[in-house]
């Protein structure tokens, strides 16, 4: 694994944003997350990455959903236009999700839309040397508009673009509420997982504090030869120190 790296935002809410990156290294972090792409502090959080030793892993990407044929164009670019930003600070990871479903609209068109939109983008990608990430995210408790809530279609979307710089995200917090069998559908997939989202559940709190074994996922992904990095998104539970819960999930990512 490329090791830890943090979402500022939700994992830490206090202080500036140099502050929380300065947080985050002193508590283990390898590396730092951020959205959005084209917010006016990037460049900032970049420095601040460099400043501390950190990489900038992983950014959010498009809001304009891939999933709506009339806004192919919209969403093309502005992918395309997200992958030139990632590009440029250096990060090598950026979301493109399908977005929310559309009413009145068959499923298998949104899909092939969503295909499109990602073929499209991938050759911009390949070329900056960025990955495209794919999240499938829960619709029984978070998300109920969602369109992708299944890692299996996930997988199947990836396979038909055919391009090396597109990956799954897979958010261990989305899919155990969605499909449970979570190692399994970790270490069977590693091949076209690029990016790993770590919360417990239920609550979406730091891991230790619901019903998985972090310990034992995060060590079996390791032994199936994944390569990317496990990235803290959760919020720290009541009264909990943001600090020691980062710390707590580095300690799992350490060879024994």
């Amino acid at each position: 694994m490329h090791g830890l790296s943090v979402y500022l935002n939700p994992t830490y809410e206090e202080g500036t944003l140099v502050e929380q990156v300065e947080r985050a290294a002193s508590a283990g972090a390898d590396a730092i997350e951020y959205r959005p792409w084209h917010g006016d502090e990037l460049e900032k959080i970049a420095g601040a990455c460099t400043d501390h030793g950190l990489d900038l892993a992983y950014l959010s990407g498009s809001k304009t959903p891939l999933t709506d044929p009339g806004r192919t164009a919209e969403a093309i670019k502005e992918g395309n236009r997200s992958v030139e930003r990632a590009a440029a600070v250096g990060c090598p990871t950026i979301n493109l999700s399908p977005g929310p479903a559309q009413a009145g609209l068959g499923r298998e068109a949104q899909l092939e839309n969503t295909i499109e939109v990602i073929e499209a983008v991938a050759p911009t990608a390949e070329e900056a040397g960025v990955t495209l990430a794919i999240e499938p995210l829960n619709t029984a408790v978070d998300h109920p508009d969602a369109f992708l809530s299944s890692s299996y279609e996930g997988y199947e979307i990836i396979r038909e673009v055919g391009s090396d710089h597109v990956k799954l995200l897979f958010d261990i917090y989305h899919q155990q509420i969605t499909e449970g069998n979570i190692t399994a559908n970790l270490t069977e997939h590693v091949d076209l997982i690029g990016h790993v989202h770590v919360a417990d559940v239920p609550g979406r709190h730091e891991p230790g504090t619901g019903e998985l074994n972090y310990e034992n996922v995060l060590t079996a992904l390791g032994e199936a030869g994944y390569d990317g990095y496990v990235g803290c998104e959760f919020t720290p539970s009541p009264d909990a120190d943001p600090d020691d819960c980062v710390r707590r999930v580095a300690n799992m990512l350490k060879p024994n």
